[in-house]
């Protein structure tokens, strides 16, 4: 049996605080997404993301992560911080060229304490969640171009599922 994941996000000093508990997947992408774009839209450019208690991430999850990095880099300001990564976390992000676009903390960032709670999110529709799977995996694509091969037939059934919605 799988355990729930939560992610737990604050923010202190002008910096964003997102810790993942359990798995990074597409079910907690979406709510990730339009956290990110809120706090970007409010002035805030540093994010630390703290993988302590991740086991393993999803692409849709990476490309999610991408996407925040991309925006910041977009902006001209800032920076995605992933911090306490495990092995194959860290190797997930290397095989995706993500090490190059992330600022890659293994020895952790502090979390001040008293700033986590824990990211409320409505679950998206079919077609949000296309959509999100979608930007997440050209993300991947824009941050590292080799990703195409890997992720071309994803990309491919997303768009024609988003083309022809039941």
């Amino acid at each position: 049996m799988s355990t729930p994941s939560n992610i737990l996000v604050g923010c202190s000093k002008k910096v964003v605080w997102v810790r993942v508990e359990g798995k990074g997947s597409f079910l907690n992408s979406a709510g990730l997404k339009e956290f990110a774009r809120a706090m970007i839209n409010r002035g805030y450019r540093e994010f630390v993301v703290d993988l302590h208690n991740c086991p393993v991430m999803d692409s849709t999850f990476m490309g999610t992560l991408a996407g925040i990095a991309l925006r910041l880099r977009e902006i001209g300001q800032g920076a995605l911080h992933v911090t306490n990564l495990n092995e194959r976390n860290s190797e997930l992000l290397r095989n995706l060229g993500l090490d190059q676009l992330f600022a890659i903390d293994l020895c952790g960032l502090t979390e001040p304490s008293g700033t986590a709670q824990s990211l409320e999110a409505e679950a998206p529709g079919k077609q949000d969640q296309a959509r999100t799977m979608l930007e997440a995996h050209e993300a991947l694509v824009e941050a590292s171009p080799g990703n195409l091969t890997k992720f071309k037939d994803v990309l491919e059934y997303l768009k024609q599922d988003l083309a022809h919605p039941e």
